[in-house]
């Protein structure tokens, strides 16, 4: 349980330590930098390790090119505008909605069928997230919007929206081809990562000669990030779904938001209202309630196989 806890604590500091980073560098490029070199680093490994493995066929490549540019590039570069605009806390609470769209997709994408008790849990987990937004917000302009959504929470949402459909999609790569997980990480991240390096040029960021004002620290930060995210919680994610349901594994990741505003309040001076705890409280009973029903199932499902003598 312990390693559960670290992992989602190491995946909420990657939000301060993302946000703290934009002093240093500008935001496009921050993360074509630390895609590219995170998707060379895993690739070299593998290469060094059976060069056969980094070999492609034409479908292959075309799944990972789509997988580099949803789950990568489209993700990292709508997450990284939309934390500039948010607290940490609300990116990762926003986050949080990963379980309830994976549940969503995969009844209209693998016809997966939702029970009433599961519609239940994401009615109460949506319904708990509306305090969180009805929010007067500052904008990149120093004017007040009044909303319900700020650019920066739609910002966040498609990038929730493309990572979920991101992993949907690294499953398909996994199941109809023979790409291992790790090189299929390395690809995805090394297209993903060049294609925000042409968006870092193309949307006008100071390549003089790089969009870097604090190379050491650029540096440093990117060297962690890569070390926290890219080595370690991907492989530690898949080292706990040995032993996890990746249902107990989503419901575990509401500690994230609690981490998330822990770091945000040490290392960047961040306050959150009460809207975000009441939403924080809703969120984590409609995802028991849909967690809950799911082990019931899998119990009924195992008293009805039969045993063998």
């Amino acid at each position: 349980m312990f390693l559960v806890f670290l992992l989602y604590a190491l995946f909420a500091l990657l939000f301060p330590l993302s946000k703290a980073s934009l002093s240093y560098s500008e935001p496009f490029f921050l993360i074509g930098s630390r895609m590219t070199f995170a998707g060379l680093l895993l690739l070299s490994y593998e290469g060094i390790k059976d060069k056969s493995q980094l070999q492609l066929g034409k479908k292959s490549f075309l799944l990972l090119f789509a997988l580099g540019f949803l789950n990568i590039y489209l993700t990292n570069i709508a997450e990284i505008w939309g934390i500039k605009h948010l607290v940490s806390a609300k990116a990762c609470l926003l986050y949080s909605l990963s379980p309830f769209l994976a549940a969503l997709f995969s009844y209209f994408i693998l016809s997966e069928s939702l029970s009433l008790k599961k519609y239940l849990g994401l009615g109460i987990g949506f319904l708990g997230l509306l305090p969180s937004f009805w929010d007067c917000w500052i904008t990149d302009s120093g004017e007040l919007e009044h909303g319900i959504f700020s650019f920066g929470e739609l910002s966040i949402l498609l990038a929730v929206v493309s990572s979920v459909l991101g992993w949907i999609l690294l499953k398909k790569v996994l199941q109809e081809t023979k790409v291992k997980t790790l090189v299929a990480n390395g690809y995805s991240m090394l297209l993903g990562g060049c294609l925000a390096m042409l968006h870092s040029y193309c949307a006008g960021e100071n390549w003089q000669p790089f969009p870097v004002m604090e190379p050491y620290l650029f540096l440093r930060n990117t060297f962690w990030m890569c070390l926290i995210s890219n080595v370690i919680c991907y492989n530690l994610y898949g080292y706990l779904l040995k032993s996890y349901s990746a249902t107990f594994m989503s419901f575990a990741g509401l500690v994230t938001p609690l981490f998330a505003s822990f770091f945000g309040w040490i290392f960047l001076g961040e306050t959150v209202g009460q809207d975000f705890f009441l939403s924080l409280i809703f969120f984590s009973l409609g995802l028991f309630v849909f967690h809950k029903d799911e082990l019931s199932f899998r119990q009924i499902f195992s008293r009805n196989i039969p045993q063998k003598v």
